[in-house]
């Protein structure tokens, strides 16, 4: 299959329909991953990882999908280009345009993400911004799937920090029409932008889209429970004020996790501040799947890749 679009900015850029294929050939490629030095779809092409953030999910998983694909990577620091010295996105975008197959950009601002989007010549993929994290919230959604085998009349509950990748499992949970439960503190939550493409598609899809304070008025029945966590990367600052306010409120707990439903399952992109947004009990429970997200970046980066580029 190929996509629409040859770049991935937020998980909004896809159709249900380009989610869901992705979806399965992931878990092909998961199937087959005993057997995946066999499929070389990718030899000859170069990716190229441009990070201004540190990463190990994100780093590890594309460019363990290129070299089982036969491809190679580079990886480019921010701080070792001549960004740093001042040249222009719209310059760096170009040349890079010249040696490489595809990007990935994991960056501070969206903004930038979007200029790379607007002068690069290849295929841009978001390997995170402030605004969006797609390539998790693929990871999350083949995680549902593969553990509740369906997303009719599932209901989610977000419990912390309306954050980027609240904000793109929110948009792409409303378009596979899963109920959205999101226990937010005022003043946290997404922005409205996103939280009008969330109402859209959640009317489109005839289904529920609710921001409560409480986080038991969220997880009572949830089939699934995600939290991140409370200080992302690039609100450091603000370190103590965050926790104040979350801590212990909003930390998934045993106790928070018992109002969600006997089969309920648990998710956290990860790194967790166990302690923090989560207990230990919680992420190393019987209902936590947080394992199988993670592997689960490396099959959807390899479908992602693919789709782009084979």
């Amino acid at each position: 299959m190929s996509l629409s679009r040859k770049y991935l900015t937020s998980i909004e850029d896809l159709t249900v329909e380009e989610i869901l294929n992705l979806i399965e050939h992931a878990i092909e490629f998961k199937k087959n991953k005993d057997g995946n030095s066999s499929n070389q779809s990718l030899s000859g092409k170069t990716l190229a990882l441009m990070f201004e953030k540190p990463s190990t999910r994100t780093r590890l998983s594309f460019e363990t999908a290129m070299f089982q694909l036969g491809g190679n990577t580079i990886y480019l620091n921010s701080n070792d280009l001549q960004l740093s010295r001042g040249e222009s996105i719209e310059d760096t975008a170009r040349t890079i345009s010249l040696y490489v197959d595809c990007l990935v950009a994991r960056v501070y601002s969206h903004n930038t993400i979007l200029e790379l989007v607007q002068n690069c010549k290849i295929p841009v993929i978001n390997g995170l911004s402030d605004l969006y994290h797609p390539c998790q919230i693929l990871a999350d959604l083949m995680t549902i799937l593969e553990h509740k085998k369906s997303f009719e009349d599932l209901t989610l509950a977000w419990v912390g920090d309306g954050n980027n990748v609240c904000n793109d499992l929110l948009i792409g949970c409303a378009k596979m029409g899963i109920n959205i439960n999101a226990a937010i503190p005022q003043s946290y939550e997404p922005p409205q932008p996103i939280l009008d493409v969330v109402t859209k598609e959640s009317k489109l899809k005839n289904s529920r889209f609710t921001i409560v304070r409480e986080p038991i008025d969220a997880v009572k029945n949830a089939d699934v429970v995600v939290t991140d966590t409370f200080v992302s990367i690039g609100k450091e600052k603000e370190d103590e004020k965050r926790k104040s306010t979350f801590i212990p409120k909003y930390q998934v707990n045993g106790k928070l996790m018992s109002y969600s439903r006997d089969d309920a399952i648990f998710l956290h992109c990860l790194p967790a501040r166990r302690g923090q947004e989560v207990t230990s009990d919680v992420i190393d429970g019987k209902q936590s799947v947080v394992w199988d997200e993670a592997e689960n970046r490396l099959h959807v980066q390899k479908s992602l890749l693919a789709s782009l580029l084979g």
